[in-house]
């Protein structure tokens, strides 16, 4: 089947990706939203089906930039912080991992945020 647009496309990767990333209670899954105006960061209980916490672009009038995808995602994790969220599940929604959600991600992962928890014996 031709999809019609890159939207279409966009929205198959999406679902090929989320069959295998879920977030738990204790592990949300961090979905990164780019619209042509706004960012959005969600994080997300897959199990429970609710959304723990979310920021976006949408009050700043920031445009959208690399630096604005830096301050969203410490924004971001502060807000996680607060949540008592502290390892999390990467969805980038079938966006390419570069640009801004690139800078999204490894920002939060900068300011306290971690993709896998440390075991004991890999700190040895």
């Amino acid at each position: 089947m031709k999809l019609e647009n890159r939207k279409d496309y966009r929205i198959r990767r999406h679902k090929r990706l989320r069959q295998k990333v879920a977030g738990t209670a204790s592990r949300p899954r961090m979905s990164v939203f780019v619209s042509n105006r706004h960012m959005y960061v969600q994080f997300i209980d897959d199990d429970a089906a609710v959304t723990l916490a979310s920021v976006s672009t949408l009050n700043t009038g920031a445009k959208l930039n690399i630096n604005t995808a830096k301050e969203l995602g410490a924004q971001a994790a502060e807000k996680a912080r607060e949540k008592n969220i502290s390892v999390v599940v990467i969805d980038r929604g079938g966006f390419r991992y570069h640009g801004r959600v690139k800078q999204v991600v490894e920002s939060a992962l900068e300011a306290g945020l971690k993709v896998r928890e440390e075991s004991s014996e890999e700190s040895k």
